[in-house]
């Protein structure tokens, strides 16, 4: 323990004198300042600005190059910085382009990059800190516009050509000028902001063209040398002046204006302080404005001097400030070594501390882990020991449950098997052959084989859990065997019109397989194939021989696919893609695949423009168990005809009309099962004319067709059966219509779930189709009292009355329609059908439903209603009444009223 204090008190001492002087160089954010002013004051108003900004940061390490108006100068510099990787660079451009190459290759190097007063070419930089030079222009514009008394004539001296602050200025300045038609830019002179660049053009001008009344340059210093040009040729008086700087120094913009040289200047501001806050703020990756735009203003003989005496007081506060600075240094020297006594003593302090603590920690805690982890050990074996138990338990309750499955389903075949057998005789019986019984007969053997496969589909399924399958594999010519499985579906194909083809280049290509499984393999996958391919489409299997000893196996369909980010699912057992509506055990793929497996093959899908299974199997039988070969070869095991136990064919079910379809009620069946629908046709279509619909186009045919009732399953393509029901007792069109929900759901909810959306019968199945044909009966006669009702009470309908309360709202609606518009002569069926937002068959077909008699009729009878009271009233003449309710003639209104009333208008009038 001593040994290792006085480690770590060397090891302290050590590092403790490296902090102060490290510390500081460590912390320092270093920043590069590329300086590119072309005049001394310029020079020391921005360097001062901005070394008074760093001052007041300590963490700030800033380094000053000046270029002095040289371009390869200045890359040089900016080249140093990026060797020396500063964390942020200030460039201040001498010309744009020339520096736009060397400040990207600052970008690339993650080094931002803060461009002042001029931009250079392109995007590639950080930020851009520096006056509007375009707003410049126009200040200095707008300026001669509001003090010109004189001609409106004007020279621009510009800045040096490729200077983006030359360009811009010029552009403001040309924006304002150009809107101003009394104004006009004489000449341009271009100018590289020195004095001297100005004086031989601008002499030449004025000779020529005297009559000038304002001059604008872009610096004071160019300014300066118009006005001195212009005294020469005794022109200063008569020209006004305006510059750009405003510098507070000897000859500076101020001092000129002062003293009556220039009319006015336009202040430039340096921007050094602002340069390096923003600086600061990009190393530390905060929110910034691309472009930092600084302010503005016009200074002439009104402001000059309030100006100057500001700018001094600015210098005299940054020399304050510069002072007070050193004196902190001189204090931080002493904190810092003050500072690093303390912390030594506090060290010491902590270490006795620690080490007293640890020591008496230490003791503790050992014994109580101690008792811990014993206590932890004993709860770990006793819950390992209910672990077991546990186990062993719920291994021998999934054995029992297993077994007891196994054991049913075997129990299953048998009535299964014996029922097969004695339907397959009646099949075969003299006697049934020919009538109509034989279908029914054939559909009960179907559902029969069809519940026989699934029971061995599942024993199978169980044996693959269990791995007691046993390969069995023999010689075959895969060709004749592909073919012999095909001669189960070729009836089918043709009955579809699909395209069902073998293609195999060598038909005696010989494999090691069992041909029991196999043949279960290919079952499933043409079961699929012709399940989900439509008819008129194309289903192939090719047999392809590689060169890598291996054979695989093609089975393409041009059905519905499977969606891409399922395939991975559908050997799952259980598993079914979401595109599929059919019915399904989930497990045929599942065991194709374990099938395959046991022949040390693979099977794979692929779904483009339909469903693609390839399986690829092994030549020869070095891959397979002495005990997996076998040399007699076993034959097939006969598959029920063709696939009717998973495909919807329809089977003839046929029973002659007694009635004529007029005399006969419609009856509309919403049902998906093909069997089941041809089933309730073959039974129903004597009584009924019979729709049918699987779902998906339920409510529409509905309202097309207005049966009288309508059979609804629950579980369909689209909606399902409750919302079937719910959208058409809530339309005002259908909401007479009787349903019955026919459904293998009988538990409560679901029959709550049914009489809530507005059902009126609900059955479950399996049913009885006496008891179906008793409801639909019944249904068809409660409708015919609630019809026999509303046409003794078709105008006293109560709209409070709870009985027959949706098809009340609608007559109510529909009386009040009429007589509104008893009186209208172009009141017409489809006026009314219009303003109830049905079509005139829909409202003809409701109407006639719910009354008895057509919708014209019933407007005639509302109206003969009008006309016996306007009779008992006593106010207007037979003639006139019959005129009044759109009436032919008084002979047409005569008739119809002793038809309904049974005594003419006249002898109507006369009794009243």
């Amino acid at each position: 323990m001593y040994q290792f204090v006085k480690y770590i008190l060397m090891l302290f001492l050590a590092s403790l004198s490296l902090i102060s002087c490290k510390q500081k160089q460590a912390d320092k954010i270093k920043v590069g300042f590329s300086q590119a002013m072309t005049t001394d004051d310029w020079r020391k108003q921005m360097n001062s600005s901005i070394k008074i900004e760093a001052s007041l940061r300590p963490e700030v390490d800033l380094t000053i190059k000046d270029a002095n108006n040289n371009v390869g100068k200045q890359i040089e510099d900016i080249e140093r910085f990026i060797s020396n990787k500063v964390d942020v660079i200030i460039v201040s451009p001498i010309e744009s382009k020339p520096l736009t190459v060397v400040v990207e290759k600052s970008i690339k190097a993650g080094i931002p990059v803060l461009v002042v007063d001029r931009k250079i070419e392109g995007e590639n930089y950080t930020a851009y800190l520096g006056a509007d030079n375009i707003e410049i222009g126009r200040i200095a514009a707008r300026y001669i516009i509001s003090h010109s008394k004189g001609s409106g004539n004007i020279i621009e001296i510009t800045g040096a050509s490729g200077s983006s602050p030359a360009y811009e200025r010029t552009l403001g300045f040309n924006q304002i000028i150009n809107e101003n038609k009394r104004f006009k830019i004489v000449n341009t002179i271009r100018g590289d902001w020195e004095k001297e660049s100005v004086k031989a053009p601008l002499k030449a001008i004025l000779i020529q063209n005297p009559n000038i009344e304002y001059i604008f340059a872009h610096n004071d210093r160019m300014a300066l040398s118009a006005w001195e040009t212009a005294k020469t040729l005794g022109l200063e008086k008569k020209i006004k002046f305006i510059g750009v700087d405003a510098l507070n120094s000897v000859n500076g913009g101020i001092e000129l204006v002062k003293s009556g040289v220039l009319d006015g200047t336009i202040l430039y501001p340096t921007g050094g302080n602002e340069a390096l806050k923003l600086a600061l703020k990009m190393y530390n990756k905060e929110s910034i404005s691309r472009n930092n735009i600084l302010n503005t203003i016009v200074i002439d003989k009104n402001n000059a001097e309030i100006i100057e005496n500001q700018m001094d007081k600015v210098d005299q506060q940054q020399l304050v400030i510069e002072s007070q600075q050193g004196a902190i240094k001189v204090q931080e020297r002493e904190y810092a070594s003050q500072n690093n006594l303390v912390r030594l003593l506090s060290f010491f302090l902590v270490i006795i501390l620690s080490l007293t603590i640890y020591s008496i920690y230490s003791t503790i805690s050992i014994s109580k882990k101690k008792k811990q982890l014993e206590r932890i050990n004993q709860t770990v074996i006793d819950q390992n020991n209910e672990i077991q138990e546990m186990a062993q338990i719920a291994a021998k309750s999934n054995e029992a449950k297993l077994n007891f499955f196994t054991g049913l389903s075997h129990e299953f075949k048998t009535p299964i098997t014996l029922i097969m057998s004695y339907v397959e005789s009646l099949i075969e019986n003299e006697k049934i052959k020919g009538t109509a019984l034989i279908d029914e007969v054939k559909l009960i053997h179907k559902n029969s084989n069809r519940l026989l496969r699934l029971i061995n589909q599942l024993l199978d399924f169980r044996k693959i859990e269990e791995q007691k399958f046993t390969l069995r594999a023999s010689n075959t010519k895969i060709y004749d065997f592909t073919n012999e499985v095909m001669a189960n579906f070729k009836g089918e194909a043709a009955r579809r019109n699909i395209d069902f083809q073998l293609v195999c280049k060598n038909k005696n290509l010989e494999l090691f397989i069992d041909r029991g499984l196999m043949d279960k393999v290919y079952f499933n996958l043409l079961s699929n194939a012709f399940k989900f391919t439509p008819d008129n489409g194309k289903i192939s299997i090719s047999i392809v021989e590689n060169q890598d000893n291996t054979v695989k196996i093609h089975f393409k369909d041009s059905g519905i696919g499977i969606p891409d980010d399922e395939l991975s699912n559908v050997f799952d057992p259980f598993f079914r893609a979401s595109n599929n509506n059919k019915n399904s055990s989930g497990i045929g793929l599942h065991l194709s695949k374990e099938f395959v497996l046991l022949h040390q093959g693979t099977i794979e899908l692929k779904s483009k423009q339909g469903s693609e299974f390839v399986i690829t199997l092994l030549k020869g039988n070095s891959h397979l168990q002495p005990g997996q070969i076998i040399q007699k070869v076993e034959k097939l095991t006969n598959i029920p005809n063709l696939i009717t136990d998973n495909l919807d064919i329809e089977p003839d079910l046929k029973e002659s009309n007694t009635l004529s379809d007029t005399e006969k009620h419609t009856l509309l069946i919403i049902e998906d099962n093909v069997d089941l629908v041809n089933f309730l046709k073959a039974k129903l279509s004597n009584e009924y004319v019979v729709y049918n619909s699987d779902g998906s186009d339920a409510i529409e045919k509905a309202l097309e067709i207005i049966p009288d009732i309508i059979i609804c399953d629950i579980n369909l393509v689209d909606k399902d059966g409750y919302q079937i029901s719910k959208e058409l007792k809530k339309d005002l069109r259908s909401s007479h219509i009787p349903i019955i929900i026919l459904t293998a759901q009988s538990n409560k909810e679901s029959v709550l779930k049914g009489l809530q959306s507005g059902v009126d019968q609900y059955l479950t199945k399996p049913f009885s189709l006496s008891i179906l044909k008793q409801s639909i009966s019944s249904l068809l006669f409660n409708r015919e009292k609630l019809r026999y009702y509303y046409t003794n009470n078709i105008y006293r309908v109560e709209p409070e009355s709870k009985f027959g309360n949706q098809e009340q709202t609608f007559i109510t609606k529909m009386n009040d329609i009429i007589k509104k518009n008893v009186e209208n002569p172009k009141f017409s069926v489809e006026h009314l059908a219009d303003k109830l937002g049905v079509s005139r068959v829909q409202l003809y077909r409701k109407v006639k439903a719910i009354i008895g008699i057509n919708i014209s009729d019933h407007i005639n009878n509302v109206k003969l209603e009008k006309a016996a009271e306007l009779l008992k009233s006593n106010e207007m003449n037979i003639s006139e009444i019959a005129y009044s309710l759109g009436f032919s003639s008084p002979n047409y209104f005569s008739t119809a009223f002793k038809n309904k009333f049974g005594i003419s208008p006249k002898e109507y009038k006369t009794s009243s």
